[in-house]
């Protein structure tokens, strides 16, 4: 029943945005954006009108779905002939362009050529970007399941062991966890394997992933996370991993060290903990998510490590932090020309990192909820170095 209630909520939520901008209706093709409004995830459209009642057209598999679906009109997927009476009178349809392939705009173009698609791609993350009540328990749980499995890493690290192993315990304990793994991205070209657990000059070492930190992977195939390089006396070891648990992620890091750091990660690991205090503070509604990175990036530059915020030289990541929830790349962005102001209700992994090449990556990163006094913090896990 709490899954229905939900559900019909965000319906209606989306349903009043629809109206205001004069469409009459939305068609969602993307999993994840299905599961939202459904709370189930099968291979399907769901059409949902301004006015009146949503309907999910499943091709596969329509038993599961018929079990799970929080919509109660669920059909067999429909002959492309027949996709036209579903819609009705229904001309202006709003359609999530940021994930919808080419080929499947130009199918519903074909199928559908009355409609006049609108993207609402900015609608819909708005709307998800804001927790219930409801997804805010979900989040807690997620949290305190990742805060569980981080508590036991110096059971089981030890020098000289592969990153490999050191990410294969990890992901071990939290797939006992319950942890389903699926880490999901909307932006395009984006991909992520659980987190990352990479030490030195390996964890330093660039590659495609749009955040601070990418690790060397295991090949040039799979070029993010651990690699079999074994873990050095005196060098960081940055342990960067997400949890998902009933489809909500959160993300989390933390930093060990055999032996001790070397006093420039030792002062990079304090300004970073220094800038997470400040974001913390200012994680209220009404706050400017760009003046938030730039805060933060004065406080680096101040400490005389603005070169190495959020990445190596010349390859530095423009935010210091990411809306999480059903997807780890969800709004709000605390970036730079991200002009928007901060919700109530928003779930904010906040990441401030430095990368040193050669030597390693350094930094702390927690999940809070924007709240009236500020953030909230779910990952509720002290931020201390720890030495071993």
């Amino acid at each position: 029943m709490a899954i229905q209630q939900e559900c019909a909520r965000r319906i209606r939520r989306l349903q009043t945005e629809l109206e205001k901008r004069d469409l009459d209706g939305a068609l969602f093709a993307y999993p994840i954006d299905i599961y939202y409004f459904s709370g189930t995830r099968p291979n399907a459209l769901l059409w949902i009108p301004t006015a009146g009642d949503p309907v999910l057209l499943v091709r596969k598999s329509l038993s599961r779905a018929l079990a799970e679906s929080a919509v109660a009109d669920v059909r067999t997927f429909p002959p492309s002939r027949e996709l036209p009476s579903v819609l009705g009178a229904a001309r202006r349809v709003g359609l999530t362009f940021d994930v919808l392939p080419v080929q499947q705009l130009h199918f519903l173009n074909k199928v559908l050529p009355g409609c006049d698609f609108v993207d609402i791609s900015a609608l819909n993350r708005e709307l998800r970007s804001i927790k219930s009540a409801w997804e805010m328990e979900k989040m807690k749980e997620s949290a305190a399941r990742l805060c569980a499995v981080f508590a036991r890493i110096p059971e089981f690290l030890r020098p000289d062991m592969r990153e490999l192993d050191l990410s294969a315990e990890i992901e071990y304990r939290a797939r006992k966890q319950g942890c389903e793994g699926y880490v999901r991205l909307r932006a395009f070209n984006q991909e992520l394997f659980r987190g990352i657990a990479a030490s030195g000059e390996s964890a330093a070492r660039s590659g495609f992933f749009d955040g601070p930190a990418t690790g060397s992977g295991l090949s040039s195939a799979a070029a993010h996370g651990a690699s079999t390089a074994p873990i050095a006396r005196n060098a960081p070891i940055l342990v960067d991993y997400t949890g998902v648990f009933e489809g909500y992620i959160v993300d989390m890091t933390r930093m060990f060290v055999f032996g001790e750091l070397h006093p420039e990660m030792r002062k990079a690991f304090d300004v970073a903990l220094e800038i997470q205090d400040y974001l913390t503070e200012n994680l209220r509604p009404g706050q400017d998510c760009a003046e938030l990175f730039a805060g933060a990036v004065a406080l680096a530059e101040a400490a005389g490590l603005g070169n190495h915020f959020m990445g190596a030289p010349g390859e530095q990541a423009k935010f210091v932090g990411h809306g999480v929830g059903l997807e780890l790349d969800e709004l709000p962005i605390l970036a730079q020309g991200f002009q928007v102001p901060l919700q109530l209700g928003q779930t904010v992994a906040v990441e401030p990192k430095f990368a040193f090449p050669g030597k390693g990556v350094i930094g702390i990163e927690n999940t809070f909820a924007v709240g009236p006094e500020g953030g909230t913090r779910l990952t509720r896990l002290a931020d201390d170095l720890i030495q071993i």
